[in-house]
């Protein structure tokens, strides 16, 4: 990928990152990937879409228990214990916090109903926000993401509109949205998130640098140039 500047395009730039509100990994791949976005030298040019994916679709709503968020480091291995450690360097530039002992397990498939409704309803910003205050409430206030009474107040304060959202909970709307972006993300290669995808065609597997996101930026307008 190149690093060279690329002012002098006029490509508008669709970012599409799958990623689930209970992973610490695609926590960090939003932040940096906003940070690179704020680094382009057209960052109005850029929108950044949350797609949905769910690491545990097969959990039952309402299990709770604590969360093991050593299982799993993207594209390797490490020894037990390793991963928080991992993630706590990762962050530090990001202003993240993780209260290890406080995440609650939880089926995501009604949050990412949730951030749908929020893109519906006021685009990539707003459904920036959501998923902002689903990483927070699982990650730091240890909040159950599959109870609907936590939905309906996080949501809010999220500053989604509180009937809409009584709505969504109390039926199956935004489902078919879900599937579709877990469709979309298979189609495209994903097979772990984070997953992003710039204008359909430049993807990125993993945790990336700002750096790497920058670049990937960069690589598509300069492509179309």
């Amino acid at each position: 990928m190149t690093d060279q500047p690329a002012a002098e395009s006029t490509t508008t730039i669709t970012l599409d990152l799958w990623l689930d509100v209970v992973c610490p990994w695609c926590y960090i791949a939003k932040r940096r990937v906003q940070a690179a976005i704020g680094l382009f030298e057209r960052p109005h040019d850029v929108s950044l879409v949350m797609r949905s994916w769910e690491l545990h679709p097969d959990l039952a709503r309402g299990v709770g228990g604590p969360v093991d968020h050593d299982a799993r480091v993207p594209g390797e291995s490490v020894a037990p214990g390793e991963q928080r450690v991992r993630v706590e360097e990762a962050a530090v530039d990001h202003e993240i916090r993780f209260e290890w002992s406080h995440a609650v397990r939880a089926n995501t498939f009604d949050a990412h109903r949730l951030c749908a409704l929020a893109l519906e309803l006021g685009g990539p910003a707003l459904q920036s926000a959501m998923v902002e205050r689903c990483f927070a409430a699982h990650f730091t206030e240890g909040l159950a993401l599959d109870d609907h009474d936590v939905l309906q107040r996080i949501s809010a304060e999220a500053g989604l509109d509180e009937r809409r959202v009584a709505a969504v909970l109390a039926s199956e709307e935004y489902a078919a949205n879900v599937r579709a972006d877990e469709e979309a993300g298979r189609r495209f290669g994903a097979t772990r998130i984070p997953f992003l995808l710039a204008n359909r065609t430049a993807t990125f597997t993993d945790l990336g640098s700002v750096e790497d996101y920058l670049a990937v930026l960069r690589d598509v307008v300069t492509e179309k140039a």
